[in-house]
């Protein structure tokens, strides 16, 4: 239950506000809810899956793009995030961000440093927000296991009658002794749940900063 709870906690850093290159195998598909579609995929070189995951929704864009793509908007973030320090925010363009999040006993907590670069296309005015960790930005910490192997990518694509296509697709490796068959029933989680907080914040009254 601990390794499992910890999984989570690694894998729902993706709410934030990221592949390059990106080196897998064919989608799968996993499971439906909620209007929730949820893939994973092999990676070479890896026993870790990445995941996928697509929501279309009415909402406003305006709203899912601050949301996604802005650093003052961390509030739906997980709760398990300890500290988040921007280091360099250009709305529109970039951020660059350290987070720490807590992990359940006996497990150490983990830290990652991460570039977010935003681009819209001036075609199809899809908003991509991909990040990638950053290296030798923040000193590692003895009392914290660092993840270097990650990326992240939010689509965010607007459609007919005010509706929205979201689609977010992701790899993290944790770092440290955590099974791969034990990551790899837990990773659908990952991208259902933020996809899921996304919708339910974007539709509330409460108003997205910037």
């Amino acid at each position: 239950m601990k390794y499992s709870c910890f999984l989570f906690i690694i894998l729902t850093i993706i709410q934030v506000p990221m592949a390059a290159d990106v080196y897998g195998q064919s989608w799968k598909f996993a499971k439906e809810k909620d209007g929730i579609k949820i893939y994973t995929r092999d990676e070479l070189n890896s026993p870790l899956k990445s995941y996928r995951g697509e929501i279309t929704f009415k909402a406003d864009i305006t709203k899912v793009n601050l949301l996604v793509g802005n650093a003052d908007n961390l509030d739906w973030w997980d709760k398990n995030i300890s500290n988040v320090r921007i280091i360099e925010f250009q709305k529109d363009k970039l951020i660059r961000y350290y987070l720490v999040y807590h992990v359940p006993w006996p497990l150490s907590n983990r830290d990652l440093v991460l570039e977010s670069k935003i681009t819209t296309d001036p075609v199809t005015l899809a908003r991509t927000v991909f990040s990638k960790p950053l290296i030798n930005v923040v000193p590692e910490s003895k009392d914290l296991v660092r993840i270097k192997k990650y990326w992240q990518k939010w689509t965010v694509l607007p459609m007919k009658n005010g509706f929205i296509h979201v689609t977010i697709e992701g790899f993290v490796d944790p770092n440290g002794n955590v099974p791969a068959w034990l990551y790899n029933t837990t990773v659908t989680e990952t991208p259902f749940n933020v996809l899921k907080t996304l919708r339910e914040r974007a539709l509330s009254d409460k108003p997205a900063k910037g």
